[in-house]
């Protein structure tokens, strides 16, 4: 949904992301990584109105939409939660045993999305 992605606090982080792929040191960290995360987030409850961003760590973008083809992983968090991982304000396993966050794919690959491939954020 179009409205929804203006609304969702996320969306400043991911387009960081976007700026932070483009340097030296996110070039390293996609040559490092090399995963595609489809990350579907939720601006209330997961899986109502969710805006879709694929992290592609293999060709270091971020964009919206699904991903064409097979992501590694997809992750479904609501908003709120994404926010917490990302800046590591909420550990990746505990929102998964909480329920806070969905994943649906590779774990191996789950376990390298951890808050060090986010930008540390200027303003939010």
């Amino acid at each position: 949904m179009a409205d929804s992605k203006t609304q969702l606090k996320s969306s400043a982080l991911l387009e960081q992301m976007k700026v932070h792929l483009a340097t030296e040191e996110g070039k390293k960290l996609a040559k490092k990584i090399g995963l595609v995360y489809q990350l579907n987030i939720a601006p209330k409850k997961l899986g109502v109105d969710e805006v879709i961003y694929v992290v592609d760590l293999k060709k270091g973008e971020v964009t919206t939409g699904p991903y064409e083809g097979k992501p590694d992983v997809t992750f479904s968090f609501k908003d709120v939660d994404f926010l917490a991982v990302a800046l590591g304000k909420m550990n990746p396993q505990m929102a998964f045993m909480r329920g806070a966050m969905k994943i649906k794919g590779s774990l191996a690959a789950a376990q390298k999305f951890t808050p060090d491939i986010f930008p540390k954020p200027s303003k939010l």
